[in-house]
This record gives structure tokens, sequence and C-alpha cells, in this order.
């Protein structure tokens, strides 16, 4: 075997001292190349991006939570002024609790209590009308009473004759009535006997055919033409009778009509109606008159006790009451100062009603739901979350640019949403920061 020897490195130059004879030998002598930190970099750079990657093309477990943060908020309630006047006493302040129906604001109006004194004296005024006109009926019914029994009285010498009048006209209705019936009951035989007619005619038409194809003998024949003949009499017979039933009828019907003339004459005779009805009429007039007064009073006085009743509440509402329990928020007004109805005295929050206001990006409303529930953390006690729950999602996204035009704008529309907050306890307060997580698993 033949043994070769490694070439001794070639020294380019001359080496100036011992020191660098001394490296080149050393040189010569290590097997392995020094480290070089760079090459080392860049291959942790591309061991990282393959593994990013890699990790990015694996399926990713689907979001449990949406972490959004927001602005407490709560529902503000002004309290405004129901009626103008100067205000007197404003008996809250910024920070102060109220109950509800408590009396926070009192304002002084000086017209109220004078127009109160006018009504009243209106409704005076009409009371004692009332009575008068009361009293005019009273007498208007007195004078009937009296003009009635005046008319009964003459009643006495002419009750035998109207009575006899009046027997005389039931009993000529009774005739008139029982001859109508009769005159019906001609009518329906009438009816029956035409049908019986016809059915006469048809079987002797019948019966004569069959008598020409010889399907019958001519007794058979004779004898649906007898039958004929009886209906066609009984026929004319009810006719004559239905005639004669109707005049007797109108005869009836005269007897009646005289009878209720002459009944009439008696009344009007015996009676002497037209005086005694021309007091009644006077009489009746002037009760009517009486109430048409007495109506038009009392319509006064409820007109004037209604009137009284709204000035007396716009007395109570001189006194401004809280409508609901919470914290006065802001007080714009003091006392001495002149308001009009409708404006602002006090601005109370209900501290029982807070919410945290939050908005998501478009990119994740589809995700969430009303009723959905949530934790809201503030700052104060990160480790203690309020439980809520998403009360409300605006319908409009906001901060949207007026012209979408590619998709990417699509990323700056948010959707405000409202997260209740259930028991706030009074630790969380309107104007506070908070964080929230959103269950997306949990159903609203």
């Amino acid at each position: 075997m033949i043994q070769t020897t490694p070439n001794p490195p070639k020294v380019i130059g001359k080496l100036p001292n011992a020191e660098n004879a001394q490296g080149v030998a050393n040189s010569s002598q290590n097997p392995f190349p020094k480290f070089n930190p760079r090459l080392a970099i860049a291959v942790v750079i591309i061991i990282g991006v393959t593994g990013y990657g890699i990790w990015g093309m694996l399926p990713k477990p689907a979001e449990t939570t949406l972490h959004v943060s927001g602005r407490l908020e709560s529902d503000e309630t002004d309290i405004s002024a129901k009626t103008g006047g100067r205000v007197t006493t404003i008996l809250v302040r910024e920070g102060d609790a109220v109950k509800k129906n408590q009396v926070v604001v009192e304002i002084d109006d000086d017209e109220i209590p004078e127009q109160l004194k006018g009504l009243d004296a209106q409704i005076q005024l009409a009371r004692q009308e009332e009575l008068q006109a009361l009293q005019e009926i009273a007498v208007a019914e007195s004078r009937i009473r009296e003009a009635r029994l005046t008319l009964k009285q003459s009643q006495g010498d002419a009750i035998g004759r109207i009575n006899q009048a009046q027997f005389t006209v039931s009993a000529a209705e009774s005739d008139l009535r029982q001859t109508e019936a009769q005159v019906k009951q001609w009518e329906a035989h009438l009816n029956q006997t035409n049908a019986e007619l016809k059915f006469a005619q048809v079987e002797r038409g019948r019966y004569a055919e069959l008598v020409k194809e010889g399907a019958v003998n001519q007794q058979l024949f004779d004898q649906k033409q007898m039958t004929l003949a009886t209906a066609l009499a009984n026929v004319e017979t009810t006719q004559a009778q239905l005639i004669a039933s109707q005049l007797a009828v109108k005869a009836a019907r005269d007897r009646f009509s005289a009878a209720q003339g002459s009944f009439k004459q008696v009344q009007s005779t015996g009676l002497n109606p037209d005086i005694r009805t021309a007091q009644l009429n006077v009489y009746s007039l002037q009760k009517s008159q009486a109430q048409s007064k007495l109506e038009a009073v009392r319509a006064k006085v409820k007109n004037a006790q209604a009137s009284r009743d709204q000035i007396q509440r716009r007395l109570q509402s001189l006194k401004v009451k809280s409508p609901i329990d919470g914290i006065v928020q802001s007080r714009p007004l003091e006392a001495g100062a002149v308001v009009t109805m409708g404006k602002t005295l006090l601005t109370v929050l209900d501290p029982s009603a807070v919410y945290l206001r939050c908005y998501i990006p478009e990119g994740d409303i589809g995700k969430i739901r009303v009723g959905q529930a949530a934790k809201v953390f503030l700052d104060s006690s990160p480790n203690n979350p309020f439980a809520a729950h998403i009360s409300q999602i605006d319908m409009k996204a906001a901060f949207t640019p007026e012209t979408i035009y590619f998709k990417h704008d699509r990323v700056k529309q948010v959707f405000g949403v409202k997260l209740a907050i259930h028991h706030p306890e009074g630790f969380a307060k309107s104007g506070m920061p908070a964080d929230a997580e959103i269950d997306l698993k949990s159903s609203p």
C-alpha cells in the first residue's frame, strides 16, 4: 500500500512575527470550522417561518370567547317642568340618591291660585242656577199633574159612551179579521183545486193517447174525463167563494172604519180635548225648557269643574317628583331661575340599569345574538367580573365610509352593542372604562 501525506498549506506572503506563525500552525491542526452566529440566526429564521406556515395550514379550533372593550353607560331620565314658573327650591344636588315620587324641585306660579278662585266662583254660581232650574221643573210637573186630574174628572160623564164606541170598534175589527181569514182559506183551497185540475188534465191527455193506441179501454178514458170535469167545477166554485169572501172583507173593513170614526168623535166630544190638550202642552213646554236649562247649567258646572281639576293638577305639578329611583347626574339650574313647560330641571341615572357600550367589527357581528351571556371586567376589580348579557345590537353600522368600493373597506364597519350588567350593586358606574368577554357558546 502506498501512503500519501497531505500537502502542507501554502503560505502567501511573509510572516511578520512568531505569533502569526503560531496561529497558522494552530489553524492547520483544528479540523472544525469556526462558529458563525449569522449562519445560526438564518437557520432559526428559516425554521420559524416554515413552522409558522405549517401552523397556518392546520385547522384552527373555533373561537369560544369574543373580547371587547368599551365604557359603562346608564339610561338618563330628564326631569322636566310640567308648568312654567319660578324655581323656588331645588332639594337635591349632583350625586344625591333620590327615590321614586320624591319631591326634588318646587316651582311657584302666582297666577294659578287666582285662577282657582275664579273657577270656584263660577262653579258656585252655576250651582245656584242648577237649583233654580230644578225648582222650575218641579213647578211645571205640579201643573201637569193638576191638568191631568182635571182631564180625568171630565172623563166621568163620557166614559160609558166611549166604552160602547170602543166595543163597537173591537167587534168590527173581529169581523174583519174573520173575513180576512176566510179569504186566506179560500185562496189556499183555490190553489189546491188548481193543482188537482192540472193533474186531471195531464191524466186525461195521457189516457187519450193510450186509447188511440188501444192500450186501455174507453171506460177508463171516460173516468179520467169525468175527473177532469169535476176538478174544473171545483175550481170555478172555489173562485166564486173567494170572490164572495173578498167582498165580505171589504164590507167588514168599511164597518171597522166607521166604528173607529164614531169612537174618535165620542172621545173628542166627551173630553173636549182641545182645551185640555192645550193646557198640557203649555205645561209640558215649560217643563222641557226647564230641563234644557238644567242640562246647560250642569254642563257649565262640569266644564268649570274640569277646568278647576286641570288647574289643580298644575298646582300639584309645581312640586316636581322623581319618576324613578336613581342618582342625580346633573343639576343645570339654581333656585330663582324662571322656567317654561318642558324645561329640564334635573337628570337622574338609574344605577341598577348600567350597561357596557362597546363596538364589534362587522366580521364578528354574525357570531353574537341578543341574550348571549357575557362577563364585564372593571379595572378596579379585574378578578371579579360582573355577569351580563347582550341586550341590544344596533341595526346599522357605525364609522362606515360614505361609499364602499373595496372589500378591505368593510373591516372599518362596526356595530354598537349593549351588554346589560345583571347586578351592578353600585360598583359599576356610568363613565367607567371596562372590558368584556362574550361567551359565543351560550345560546340566547
